[in-house]
C-alpha cells in the first residue's frame, strides 16, 4: 500500500499558512481545525515547512510569551522529509520514526499534493494486517 491510497481515502486538503504568519495565529489555525500541524507555503505555493504544536511548545519554552508574536517562519522545522505517492505505508512509518515527526508532505515533482499524519499511517497498517489476517483465515478455513 502506498501513501496514494491513504490520501485517495482521506483527502488531499491541506491546511497551510503564509511564512509571515504569527504564531498566536498559527496556533489558532490549529486548534480550530483540531490538526497537529501546518505545511508553510509561500506565496507561490511553494512548500518552505512544516510548523507544529511541537514546535510551538518548544519556541513558548525558550522565549515566554514573546513566543506569540514569532512568525511561523521562525520557529518552523525548515529542512523537512517528503515523500511522494509512490511511497509506501511502511516506508513513510520508517522515515517518520527514524526522523521523529508525525507529519510527512507528500510532494508530486515540486507540487504539494497532500499530508499523511503518523495516525493515518498506522491506521493503514492496521487496516492492511486485519486484511490479511482476513485472507489467510479464510485460506486455512479452506473458503478464499
Amino acid at each position: 500500500m502506498t501513501v496514494a491510497a491513504i490520501l485517495k481515502h482521506k483527502g488531499n486538503t491541506v491546511t497551510s499558512v503564509r511564512p509571515s504568519t504569527t504564531v498566536a495565529d498559527l496556533a489558532a489555525v490549529l486548534a480550530s481545525r483540531r490538526i497537529g500541524a501546518v505545511v508553510v507555503l509561500d506565496q507561490a505555493g511553494h512548500l518552505r515547512g512544516v510548523a507544529s504544536e511541537r514546535d510551538i511548545v518548544t519556541a513558548l519554552a525558550a522565549h515566554g510569551a514573546a513566543a506569540l508574536d514569532m512568525t511561523a517562519e521562525q520557529l518552523m522545522t525548515h529542512n523537512i522529509t517528503t515523500a511522494t505517492l509512490s511511497t509506501t505505508v511502511a516506508e513513510a512509518m520508517a522515515m517518520m520514526t527514524e526522523g521523529r515527526f508525525r507529519h510527512l508532505p507528500i510532494l508530486a515533482g515540486e507540487t504539494l499534493v497532500g499530508i499523511v499524519s503518523i495516525g493515518d499511517v498506522v491506521k493503514a497498517r492496521i487496516m492492511a494486517q486485519e486484511g490479511e489476517v482476513e485472507s489467510l483465515r479464510a485460506y486455512v478455513a479452506g473458503t478464499g
